[in-house]
């Protein structure tokens, strides 16, 4: 379901607690509910479940690259300070 479906639908759910007497302002309502709903969300900055996954996958790959490039550091620590000994 969609971001705009489920924000019809829960505009839709808020404005059917209006009393009967008020059917008229049903209409009224429930664009304002609507209106103020999609107001709040985009201050939240919130993301798609789709954009979070594409980061997630993102940051997993660069933790990789990042951890096999600490080994690649590792070892040439280890052969520098091999060679100064041989050096020596």
């Amino acid at each position: 379901m969609d971001i705009n479906n489920q924000l019809d639908g829960l505009a839709q759910r808020l404005a059917s607690f209006l009393p009967p007497s008020m059917a008229e302002l049903h209409q009224d309502m429930e664009q304002n509910l609507r209106s103020g709903l999609e107001s709040g969300l985009r201050k939240m900055n919130l993301v798609s479940r789709e954009e979070f996954d594409v980061q997630t996958a993102v940051l997993l790959r660069t933790r990789e690259k990042v951890e096999k490039l600490e080994k690649q550091v590792e070892k040439l620590i280890i052969h520098q300070e091999s060679s100064k000994i041989k050096k020596t």
